[in-house]
């Protein structure tokens, strides 16, 4: 039954519980976790991404954390191909793909028909430093203005999302909406989504920060400035180390570092609540629901009596 069962995905917004479900999911179906959280592909950043622990993992293998230094640059492209080989060796064991994350884009890259447009640093170098120059909102609108279709499907205050399409519209002479996914299954998948109310994730998340500073961040971001952390363009804006440096530098104290980290990630939720709603293929069950894992399993097990049909 096991090679029968489609891919699952465990998605929705930061600190509502997405790891514990995945473990209980492949405990459950045979399965083994994929991370889909850009933030845990690098080695080191553990406290600030809420890592799992090895010792809090179970037992279940976990894929695609930890394979990144904190001086790489992530890539949507990278990570669509080595997503899609974990996911195709996981199979090849006969064990059920988890794919488990809140970065919206990395999970259709690997679940969906997406083609990766190309990229050229030094184009995205000159987007970047007019995104530093007049601000997300205004170069969204400057998007808006050549490719209406992307801008409304990307927030005026992704400025990296704003950066990369108006790179790739430069680059090809097309627009960048016609390259953004279609909601298309490459393979069978059940996406399960965990919802929460707005009041309640905003104090998960301020119990996380205060978490993540009595857990050491300070520590750990000191340790990865020491391994080139500041260096690193994807890993040095992360929310939480971003704030974290500044502190070490003098810039923010203690209080000013965790607000800000908490209005960031309060931000951060917004916005993958706006990516992941509007995909009709989600699931979404009450993060709190006292038999959350045993609905996700009978999710999972209707969408492999409908593949099969």
């Amino acid at each position: 039954m096991t090679s029968q069962l489609p891919i699952v995905a465990v998605v929705g917004p930061t600190a509502t519980g997405k790891s514990d479900l995945g473990i209980a999911l492949a405990h459950a179906l045979g399965g083994e976790v994929v991370n889909a959280d850009a933030s845990q592909l690098y080695r080191g950043m553990d406290i600030g991404t809420a890592k799992l622990p090895v010792t809090e993992r179970q037992g279940v293998p976990h894929h695609l954390l930890d394979v990144l230094d904190v001086r790489d640059e992530a890539t949507v492209a990278a990570y669509q191909r080595d997503a899609r080989a974990a996911i195709a060796q996981i199979r090849d064991r006969g064990h059920v793909p988890i794919l488990v994350g809140g970065s919206g884009l990395y999970v259709r890259a690997a679940l969906d028909d997406l083609r990766i447009p190309p990229t050229e640093p030094a184009a995205r170098a000159r987007w970047e430093a007019r995104l530093d120059e007049i601000g997300s909102d205004a170069l969204h609108a400057q998007l808006a203005a050549v490719d209406p279709a992307a801008a409304r499907q990307i927030h005026p205050t992704n400025g990296r999302r704003v950066v990369r399409a108006l790179e790739v519209i430069e680059l090809t002479g097309a627009p960048f909406s016609a390259t953004m996914p279609t909601r298309e299954f490459l393979a069978p998948a059940v996406m399960v989504g965990l919802a929460i109310d707005r009041p309640t994730l905003h104090g998960r998340i301020t119990a996380r920060i205060d978490h993540m500073w009595r857990a050491g961040l300070l520590d750990e971001v000191r340790a990865l400035d020491r391994h080139g952390l500041r260096q690193g363009r994807t890993a040095s804006r992360a929310i939480g180390y971003a704030q974290a440096l500044r502190q070490l530098d003098g810039a923010l104290d203690e209080r000013r570092a965790k607000d800000e980290t908490a209005t960031l990630t309060r931000k951060f939720a917004r916005r993958q609540e706006s990516w992941f709603r509007p995909d009709h293929r989600i699931h979404w069950l009450p993060h709190d629901t006292p038999d959350l894992v045993a609905q996700a399993l009978r999710l999972v097990r209707a969408g492999a009596a409908g593949s099969r049909r």
